[in-house]
């Protein structure tokens, strides 16, 4: 499997995307970047770096998802445990990275002009821990939002192996469409549509991006090894795109008054 990056996004890239509901973009980051964004989120994480109205979620302690702290703004502490960091967009590091060129080329063609980010967020299992993330799509009626984000770029910023919870995906699974509009997929409907059975692991090396269609359902399991596993995830949707109720406006990263 070649990491050489993807220069350009055309019909054989979007065929690939359209089949499998996801597609590797090779290794976007270069060396130097990732270690750059590498020992930002390390910073972030321990406080060294702070950004105002920035959300931050703690890891369970016992690998529930239910059983999470709740996620709020504020840093939580010095601390390498954290299971997420929202609002990353403030950050001028993880800015440029989300609005590289690949990522508007593909934007562009996906999107269109304007486009607006969801969530830039940091995703963490640290060593020998971690979170069990059930079956899911994205969705945006589960999000609060009027209309169903379309892409998400993901990033391991780590090497993410079967061993460190990497994500679990199942190709061609978002022909389907929206299996649960309120996120998470039941066992019930995970068995009527074979997802165990179809499901592979989506491993990818440091550095490495993977294009994914919102409505590809997959999970992620713990952390088995004494390394972390971190990875950036950014969401990028119409800058028309409007939550469900309040007035809340999303950061514009493509297009008229982009950040």
């Amino acid at each position: 499997m070649s990491l050489k990056p993807l220069t350009t996004f055309g019909p054989k890239e979007h065929e690939k995307f359209m089949e499998k509901g996801y597609l590797r973009l090779g290794k976007v980051l270069s060396d130097n970047g990732l270690e750059a964004l590498q020992q930002r989120i390390d910073d972030i994480m321990l406080g060294r770096i702070r950004y105002e109205n920035m959300r931050y979620q703690l890891d369970s302690k016992t690998g529930v998802y239910s059983e999470m702290p709740v996620e709020s703004i504020g840093h939580k502490g010095e601390t390498l445990q954290y299971r997420k960091i929202m609002d990353l967009e403030q950050d001028p590091l993880h800015l440029a990275y989300m609005q590289c060129p690949l990522f508007r080329e593909i934007t562009r063609h996906y999107i269109g002009e304007d486009v607006s980010i969801f969530r830039a967020m940091f995703m963490n299992k640290s060593a020998n821990q971690g979170t069990v993330l059930p079956w899911h799509q994205d969705v945006g009626f589960g999000w609060g939002l009027d209309r169903n984000p379309i892409i998400t770029v993901w990033t391991a910023l780590d090497d993410a192996t079967e061993a460190n919870g990497c994500m679990q995906i199942v190709p061609g699974g978002h022909k389907v469409g929206v299996v649960n509009e309120r996120h998470f997929i039941s066992e019930a409907d995970a068995e009527a549509h074979a997802l165990e059975k179809r499901a592979i692991y989506l491993e990818a090396e440091a550095g490495e991006a993977i294009l994914l269609n919102n409505l590809t359902p997959h999970r992620s399991g713990v952390n088995r090894t004494s390394q972390p596993r971190r990875a950036f995830s950014a969401a990028y949707m119409d800058a028309a795109t409007r939550p469900r109720s309040g007035d809340k406006e999303f950061p514009i990263i493509f297009g008229e008054n982009a950040l």
